[in-house]
């Protein structure tokens, strides 16, 4: 069955630390920020799960008894339920990432504590939040849709309320900062607003980050599954080495540093990057063989490996500290990151 890539975001938004005093690290706010781990997730490709059901309908035997196709139809319903609620889902947490990326902004020149002043050295505003109102609807259907996930359902509806509640509020001081009307009233409408933006903030993050864990659960049985399809059906072919790279590369960046765990499990993640390494590694072997296997995806996975090989030596070098480690490095990681995950997504499509 397809997998859900972060990418199994498609990007995945993590922010760096800057070891700079504050003031300093706020100027540079809009492009270099300090602030939690934000993951859009890549939704289950419609190819692979194409090539999976044909796959498993080549493998059955053309006089098959009543009860093999039977199961077979029943695994194919359940790959085509499992794929529509989970695409639902992502679709909606890939459209609500701007919400969280508009907190942050948000959080990035304020107090959170006592709200703003008037008398900010630079005051930034918020983003415009985008309207959801498509994706809500489909991922709310999606929550009484079958195959039921009790836990991920619930925290899929509590999101999706926490959501509604907060994006007006948004949109709302948006405006208001972008008109710079604080400069009229003396921020009395901006302090009004802070108290609505953390009591609908709050809520928005903790369900977010409860559905995003639950979601990466979730996702990554199916990956495995996946894996262990395709190479049952294709041998390790092209699909197979993009969905081995991805998988891996989704683990190493699971283990990346946040504000709320700041300090990396160098264990996990040196056991992360070496199951990485040797999957890039045997990516470029297989493509060495086979050119144009993977069309502009091919340098991707070793160009992100060399990178985070730099990062695992800062790390390193602090005890897992990211703190500590100062630079921008995680920016250029996510930024090689999103790329592969969005060309992952059309990888072995042109190379036949």
């Amino acid at each position: 069955m397809a997998g859900i890539n972060t990418g199994a975001a498609a990007a995945v938004k993590r922010l760096g630390y800057d070891r700079r005093p504050v003031s300093a690290a706020r100027k540079a706010a809009a492009t270099v920020r300090q602030g939690d781990v934000m993951t859009l997730f890549a939704k289950i490709g419609a190819a692979l799960l194409a090539a999976m059901l044909v796959g498993a309908a080549a493998a059955s035997p053309a006089h098959a008894d009543d009860a093999s196709t039977n199961a077979a139809d029943d695994a194919t319903a359940r790959l085509n339920a499992v794929t529509e609620k989970f695409n639902a889902y992502v679709d909606f947490l890939n459209r609500t990432l701007r919400a969280a990326e508009s907190i942050d902004r948000y959080k990035s020149w304020v107090n959170w504590t006592t709200g703003p002043t008037g008398r900010e050295r630079i005051i930034y505003g918020l983003y415009d939040v985008y309207d959801t109102s498509r994706e809500a609807a489909k991922a709310t259907a999606a929550t009484t849709a079958e195959p039921s996930m009790p836990e991920l359902d619930a925290a899929m509806r509590d999101y999706i309320a926490a959501n509604a509640a907060l994006g007006p509020i948004l949109t709302e001081a948006n405006g208001y900062y972008e008109r710079a009307d604080y400069k009229v009233d003396k921020m009395a409408e901006g302090k009004a607003l802070h108290a609505k933006i953390v009591a609908a903030a709050g809520p928005f993050l903790a369900t977010r980050a409860k559905v995003d864990a639950l979601i990466r659960d979730a996702k990554n049985k199916v990956d495995l599954e996946r894996l262990a399809s395709i190479e049952k059906e294709e041998g390790r072919s092209p699909r197979w080495h993009v969905a081995n790279v991805m998988l891996r590369a989704q683990r190493v960046m699971d283990l990346m540093p946040s504000n709320a765990r700041p300090v990396v499990n160098l264990d996990a993640f040196h056991a992360a990057m070496t199951d990485y390494g040797a999957a890039v590694k045997e990516m470029d072997a297989y493509g060495a063989g086979h050119p144009n296997a993977f069309f502009v995806f091919a340098s991707e996975p070793r160009s992100l490996l060399g990178k985070l090989r730099d990062f695992q030596e800062a790390i390193d070098g602090v005890k897992g500290d990211a703190r500590r480690a100062g630079g921008d490095q995680i920016t250029w990681i996510v930024n090689d990151y999103n790329m592969m995950v969005t060309t992952s997504q059309t990888a072995t499509q042109f190379g036949h």
